[in-house]
């Protein structure tokens, strides 16, 4: 008995470390790519787009489409929300500022960057792989489908776009500010005695 048990604690094993150190080389990759933001989401653009013409060619998964389209947007709410939610949390020392006086705090967003980009990466190569199984094709009329998804993309925008506006925050920054000393700016308009 006890033979078996060990025979089948050592096949376990190698496949553990294989996962273990494929984990870990992933990581790893994650990990170097976090600085490359420009490259990373040309990747997504190019998995984005086969997965397009996958979609286009087939002629099908028109559900699954719609299912990553409802996912990304979702996605997108959380990208574009402020970690603490001024309208639901008691005011505290992390919220947004309401008035001009308050102090400056910076956007924190509920879902940062990379995990935005990560999330919609492997959302785009799991629909992908899904359009290989039949079972996910299931026959839909797709412009009906588009055209609640684009009624919900626009109602559910409008809805955060006013929210942004009552709360007076931006949650895309333009680089940093610069200042410039008022001599320079003055000294076209300095007149002589």
């Amino acid at each position: 008995m006890e033979g078996a048990g060990g025979h089948a604690a050592s096949t376990v094993a190698p496949l553990a470390k294989w996962r273990n150190d494929f984990s870990r080389a992933f990581q790893y990759y994650l990990d170097r790519s976090t600085p490359h933001t420009m490259q990373r989401w040309l990747g997504t653009l190019a998995a984005a787009a086969i997965y397009m013409l996958r979609v286009y060619y087939v002629q099908g998964f028109y559900i699954v489409s719609y299912g990553l389209g409802i996912y990304i947007l979702n996605l997108l709410i959380g990208f574009l929300s402020p970690k603490v939610d001024p309208e639901l949390e008691v005011l505290d020392g992390a919220s947004l500022p309401t008035k001009g006086s308050d102090e400056f705090k910076p956007f924190v967003r509920r879902l940062p960057e990379f995990k935005f980009w990560y999330s919609i990466t492997k959302a785009f190569c799991v629909a992908f792989l899904m359009t290989f199984f039949s079972v996910f094709d299931v026959p839909v009329f797709w412009p009906i489908l588009l055209c609640y998804w684009i009624v919900l993309f626009v109602l559910t925008m409008k809805r955060q776009i006013m929210h942004m506006i009552k709360y007076k925050y931006v949650p895309f920054s333009f680089g940093k500010k610069r200042y410039y000393p008022k001599s320079a700016a003055s000294s076209g308009s300095v007149t002589k005695d």
